[in-house]
């Protein structure tokens, strides 16, 4: 295990997988030094970041002490586990249970990540460029952005479970509910007519306290949807 080692953590909190590293670093008080980047100001794309900290240009991403460099939040986020003494529920050893949890991860890249993301850059990051906002092409990654928060509310929250994998909080969880707080940028509430996914999302907040409020005071400052 690697508990004794401090690592550099490069987020910015906007950032949905930066919120979701944010969360789990403090719920399992691994030692870190928070290292914010800000977006708004293209750090991540400059050549020193690039070069010493993560030559994908992106947030988030580690440095150990042993000058360990990753990027991605997924993989970060399974390394952790793996090299930090966090309680088993959140990414477990259990085979068929640590596959329900992958099933999500894996799934939710061209699904959850790809269509919140995609509506939100297109209606709000984009004026915030200077681009203009097309409507027929806004209501279009609207459409598919609801076709996957209603499919995640009938069928990847099941009525039995109280959350994604199983009655365990796990990163899953932690990934799901950041993304699906990003289009609150843009006016739209994903909890509207969607009981399980409100009861859910509730419950991850609740277990999280008070770092999934701090990780989304950012987010809260500039959305027009209350928290």
């Amino acid at each position: 295990m690697a508990s004794g080692r401090n690592i550099r953590f490069y987020y910015d909190l906007i950032s949905q997988p930066c919120r979701a590293l944010y969360i789990f670093l403090e719920q399992n008080k691994i030692p870190h030094q928070k290292c914010p980047i800000a977006l708004r100001k293209w750090e991540h794309s400059a050549p020193e970041y690039m070069q010493n900290v993560n030559r994908f240009g992106k947030v988030p991403a580690i440095v150990t002490e042993n000058n360990f460099k990753l990027a991605e939040s997924i993989a970060i986020l399974r390394y952790l586990t793996r090299e930090f003494a966090v309680p088993d529920h959140w990414y477990p050893r259990d085979s068929r249970r640590r596959a329900r949890v992958d099933e999500y991860l894996e799934w939710q890249h061209s699904n959850t990540r790809l269509h919140c993301a995609s509506y939100v850059r297109y209606v709000w990051r984009g004026p915030l460029r200077g681009e203009v906002v097309e409507p027929k092409v806004a209501k279009r990654l609207q459409a598919e952005m609801i076709g996957c928060l209603d499919f995640i509310e009938s069928n990847v929250l099941q009525r039995d479970m109280r959350f994604i994998a199983g009655d365990d909080i796990t990163i899953a969880d932690l990934v799901a509910a950041c993304e699906i707080e990003q289009p609150k940028l843009t006016g739209y509430d994903a909890r509207v007519d969607r009981p399980k996914l409100t009861a859910w999302i509730q419950r991850v907040k609740e277990y999280t306290q008070p770092d999934y409020n701090e990780a989304h005071k950012i987010l809260h400052k500039f959305a027009p949807v209350a928290a």
